[in-house]
């Protein structure tokens, strides 16, 4: 089993968003959890991660934190040791997604949370989840963790991001390749898309569950990641 496991969580996320996954998973491996609320590019935030990441590590990202996983693969393939992407695409922003991008960054300039969250909300999670209040007042304290400085160089990261799609074929580790069955932002067939351009690449569908599979249902995320971690190299 890898010694570091190196967490990256999604746009308006903290460390909580991996909670179940931290508290299984740190009693036998060092689990650091990256800053990805400092730079306003793909490309810097992977570079800050490996900046204080060990010089090995197995890596995974849900959703924003997928994109900078895959940034890390771009910058440094050999210092990872398995990858895990979580409800996430290799596929950049469309002009419409943009647009929007630039709404929620009004938004949050001026701090309104709320609005932000009412209008993500019914995307974010599985419909079975949508009245769950002490999940959401969870995703309302990230945002509000994460700050509107913070936010914004997010969506700039994210709106600037490339097409990680000619990457995949390259990525030789094992990986494992996550989404909720109800994701409606980043939907199984995008997941399946990217397990098709990797070779060893393990698709799991998360009954249940929507875009925050691991908040959602943290312990059929848990047990894949341990089949994953636990997975030999070769």
């Amino acid at each position: 089993m890898t010694t570091t496991l190196l967490l990256i969580p999604g746009l308006g996320n903290t460390g909580r968003l991996f909670e179940h996954q931290i508290a299984t998973f740190s009693p036998l491996m060092n689990v650091m959890v990256a800053d990805h609320t400092q730079d306003d590019s793909m490309a810097g935030i992977a570079r800050r991660a490996l900046a204080t990441a060990p010089e090995r590590f197995s890596l995974a990202g849900l959703s924003m934190g997928g994109y900078a996983a895959m940034e890390i693969m771009r910058q440094a393939p050999e210092r990872v040791e398995r990858l895990a992407l979580l409800d996430t695409s290799a596929r950049p922003d469309t002009d419409e997604a943009k647009e929007d991008r630039k709404r929620l960054i009004g938004l949050a300039e001026s701090e309104r949370w709320d609005e932000i969250l009412s209008g993500l909300w019914p995307k974010l999670v599985h419909p079975r989840r949508q009245d769950d209040e002490a999940l959401r007042k969870v995703v309302a304290d990230m945002l509000r963790e994460t700050g509107a400085a913070g936010y914004v160089r997010q969506q700039r990261a994210i709106m600037a991001r490339p097409d990680s799609r000619d990457l995949l074929p390259g990525i030789e580790i094992p990986t494992l390749i996550v989404v909720g069955d109800g994701d409606s932002i980043t939907p199984p067939e995008i997941a399946r898309e990217m397990a098709e351009m990797v070779e060893w690449a393990s698709l799991i569908v998360v009954r249940g569950a929507g875009h925050l599979s691991s908040l959602e249902e943290p312990e059929q995320v848990t047990a894949a990641m341990r089949l994953w971690l636990e997975k030999p190299q070769g």
